[in-house]
């Protein structure tokens, strides 16, 4: 009789348990019904969003101290950076459309459970080695965050407030770029590498209660039925060997055929990876999606905008160090950056003039970076030119992003959010992974009798690519796009 109760007692904790797990709890009903509420949903979002870029900002001031640590090349020690950011790139689309399906609200808190859990595994790795995998582990938690960031905000503000609310978390995010230099020279001169990591407990721990309290409910979702993983594979695979090829081409220990035969891989795959999209029944990324104008052209300016930030983020350490200057002084002067990228999120709202489109906003902006890029060739890579430059490249690059966002999800159908989440950051994240790489490349292959020449070869690399943006933004000049997001509403 006993092992009769027992089993339908059983069966009611599996399911509670699984309801915990499995479901979207609902926010506390003062909050729901706040005339202002949203706000705070946006507020839990800038948590995520300020954790993840202070981790991608502070993690190449330990470069320095890992190549002392484990007697390692640069070329070695990138990928601390490199698979973090490929494992990211790969999964924000999947993790984009699994969100849409199961929950954005559920897939975002458990991203912050894995960050967090991985992020103190980083500090505590034995090896190089060690360090990579844990990085990207780190990663799969990042792209539950990363994915479900701009949908969440998207489907929380109001259409009038959307750009307002993008330029918030935009700003969370260069608050962490801004905070990443000044931190990590501080912590890696002071108590070394491993509290790089360790930082980013306590703020996950914050950031996974105000998510659980303040983030609405999904409300609008889609069919999973028919997961693409070729696609996924085919996605990785592109990713990764045109990362390796460019890694290799660095210093990473791999010989000249191996490194073309990655070029070579990289280039199949895409191919491969676009014929699946376009025969696919349910495929990763709706080829519907990438034939918009504004959303090819804003996904261009998006992988663009964060190459053009990250690269100097490897170039200008690189650049002081070698003339003099100490890491923590290089990390404070590097904080000009994305503190310039901050004050332009934050306050462009309140500074331009309200009757300026975001496609307006996001030429203005551009043509902001690409002018302070072109100072950078022109003058001496030292503390006295950089620090303007650095400053004036994050203003416009801060109002370039929010606008460029936003241009991009309110074309993307609000029941595709969570995939057009997706699509900006994987963009983003590439972007990033570009921007160290390439610029690792320049300064590998610079003559070891003038280094400097690499210096301003890697500016110029990064001035071009600026002119990009500005070139996929007058492709963006058309109509403005009939669809419009609307907003999920939590019951």
């Amino acid at each position: 009789m006993d092992s009769l109760e027992a089993a339908p007692s059983s069966a009611a904790n599996r399911r509670a348990l699984s309801a915990l797990l499995l479901s979207e709890r609902a926010r506390p009903e003062w909050i729901r019904e706040r005339p202002n509420g949203w706000w705070l949903a946006i507020a839990a979002v800038c948590l995520g969003a300020f954790m993840g870029q202070l981790d991608a900002s502070i993690a190449t001031l330990t470069y320095p101290a890992l190549q002392a640590q484990f007697h390692t090349d640069l070329a070695d020690v990138e990928w601390v950076s490199l698979s973090y950011l490929l494992t990211l790139a790969a999964l924000l689309v999947p993790v984009g459309r699994l969100s849409d399906a199961r929950g954005r609200k559920l897939m975002y808190l458990y991203g912050f459970v894995l960050f967090t859990a991985a992020s103190a595994a980083c500090g505590l790795a034995p090896s190089l080695l060690a360090l990579v995998l844990f990085r990207a582990v780190q990663a799969v938690g990042a792209a539950l965050l990363q994915a479900n960031s701009v949908a969440l905000v998207t489907t929380s503000a109001p259409r009038s407030r959307l750009r307002a609310a993008l330029g918030v978390q935009a700003g969370a995010q260069a608050l962490g770029l801004a905070l990443g230099p000044t931190l990590g020279g501080v912590i890696v001169t002071g108590w070394g590498w491993r509290w790089v990591f360790f930082v980013n407990v306590p703020v996950g721990i914050a950031a996974l209660i105000a998510g659980h309290y303040l983030l609405p409910r999904t409300r609008t979702q889609a069919s999973t039925d028919h997961f693409d993983w070729p696609g996924l594979l085919w996605l990785a695979t592109a990713t990764t060997t045109l990362l390796l090829g460019i890694s290799g081409a660095s210093g990473l220990h791999l010989s000249w055929p191996i490194v073309l035969a990655l070029f070579a891989f990289a280039a199949a795959a895409t191919l491969a990876l676009a014929r699946r999209l376009a025969r696919a029944v349910s495929p990763l990324i709706d080829p519907a999606l990438l034939r918009s104008r504004r959303i090819a052209a804003g996904l261009v300016g998006a992988l663009g905008g964060y190459l053009v930030l990250f690269g100097p983020l490897v170039l200008v350490p690189v650049a002081l160090t070698r003339s003099g200057t100490s890491l923590s002084a290089a990390g404070l002067i590097l904080t000009a950056l994305p503190a310039g990228f901050a004050a332009a999120a934050l306050l462009a709202e309140r500074v331009l003039p309200p009757s300026w489109s975001d496609r307006r906003r996001a030429l203005a902006g551009s043509a902001v970076a690409a002018c302070a890029l072109v100072g950078m060739i022109l003058v001496p890579l030292t503390a006295v030119w950089l620090a303007p430059l650095l400053a004036a490249l994050g203003l416009g690059l801060g109002v370039f992003t929010p606008a460029n966002n936003a241009l991009v999800m309110a074309a993307v159908p609000a029941r595709a959010a969570g995939t057009g989440g997706g699509l900006v950051n994987m963009t983003r994240a590439l972007g990033t992974a570009l921007g160290v790489a390439l610029v690792t490349l320049t300064l590998h292959v610079a003559p070891r009798s003038n280094p400097a020449l690499g210096d301003h070869v890697a500016a110029a690399l990064l001035t071009v690519l600026a002119f990009g943006v500005l070139i996929s933004n007058l492709i963006n000049l058309g109509p403005a796009p009939q669809h419009t997001p609307g907003r999920h509403t939590e019951l």
